[in-house]
């Protein structure tokens, strides 16, 4: 072969698909599929996966390729974003709840791990949670089931209050029955819910815009990944505003919110990352039963709290896993 030829060939590698280059070099590919968010506000549930997967003895990088799709919020994208991913072939596909409805769609073949805050089951993901039975299984998060006790804390912090703002995303496949548990709640307890959607980032400013006209006393943070992405946007909406606010996910006392209570999302995508491993090592989905992330955490931000005028029940402090000062 002629020198210019073989430089030409080099060129042309250089410019394969990287699953097709690490194919090319047997080394199994992981497509990771995001409906929302980028590298750099995901970057904690990204470290997590990363090191499940190490756990399961492969190291990005060395010997495993990891493939990263991500749709911004734009769920028109993501029927795209998977049937590229089909395409290219890779050896599994772990995914967010909206990301793995619409894979599920896309190939009934390549392994599918999905991260869920929803019922699975319920979702059409998998037919049963101890035996998942085809491509598909993951690991599934308390969210939507969460609603009545947060706001229970929320009365617990300030029994006072009486109309309550909760922000969902309408596009998120458990606002539905997230809404319904916590409007039973309220009831319960003598509030009022305000439902505010926010499905893009600047609808969540248009929700808080619209306050000045109809206020609200206090503030709970609906689930889906959309939502989870906004942590610094709606700590400073809620200091803005002034509302005591809890959401499910400790980033958001982490970013200024007040409170947060739920399950450790970022242990659920390490568990992700442990099973996406397996199945690099040759199990199937079908037998891997759908795991439930069990570990939760109340994470209270003290600093929040005084420039609030709020001062937190002891008993409540005593119960907290984390406390920000």
């Amino acid at each position: 072969m002629r020198r210019r030829e073989f430089i030409t060939l080099l060129g042309g590698a250089a410019t394969w698909p990287l699953a097709a280059r690490a194919q090319q070099a047997g080394l199994p590919v992981i497509g990771f599929l995001s409906s929302s968010g980028s590298p750099a506000d995901r970057a904690r549930f990204l470290t997590a996966f990363r090191q499940g997967v190490r756990e399961a003895g492969y190291v990005e990088g060395q010997n495993v390729v990891i493939e990263y799709r991500w749709a911004q919020d734009q769920h028109d994208r993501l029927p795209e974003l998977a049937a590229d991913l089909v395409r290219r072939r890779v050896t599994v596909i772990a995914a967010d709840t909206s990301s793995s409805i619409v894979t599920k769609a896309a190939t009934t073949t390549i392994p599918i791990v999905f991260v869920s805050g929803g019922d699975p089951v319920k979702l059409g993901l998998v037919p049963s949670l101890n035996r998942p039975g085809g491509n598909v299984t993951g690991v599934t998060f308390v969210v939507g089931e969460l609603g009545a006790k947060q706001l229970g804390l929320l009365h617990e912090l300030q029994p006072e209050a009486v109309r309550v703002g909760v922000l969902v995303d309408p596009n998120y496949p458990g606002t539905a029955s997230f809404i319904s548990d916590v409007q039973a709640a309220a009831s319960s307890i003598s509030k009022q819910i305000e439902v505010l959607e926010g499905p893009t980032g600047r609808d969540i400013d248009t929700a808080f815009a619209r306050l000045a006209q109809k206020p609200i006393d206090a503030l709970l943070v609906g689930p889906g990944p959309l939502i989870n992405n906004r942590h610094v946007q709606l700590a400073t909406l809620g200091a803005r505003h002034m509302l005591p606010a809890i959401a499910n996910t400790r980033g958001f006392p982490e970013a200024g919110l007040l409170m947060s209570y739920g399950t450790s999302i970022t242990d659920a995508y390490r568990q992700v990352g442990v099973y996406t491993g397996r199945i690099l090592k040759g199990e199937k989905a079908a037998d891997l039963p759908v795991m439930q992330s069990i570990k939760f955490e109340l994470v209270i931000n003290l600093n929040t709290a005084k420039a609030l005028g709020l001062e937190i029940p002891p008993t409540l402090l005593a119960r907290a896993d984390e406390v920000i000062e």
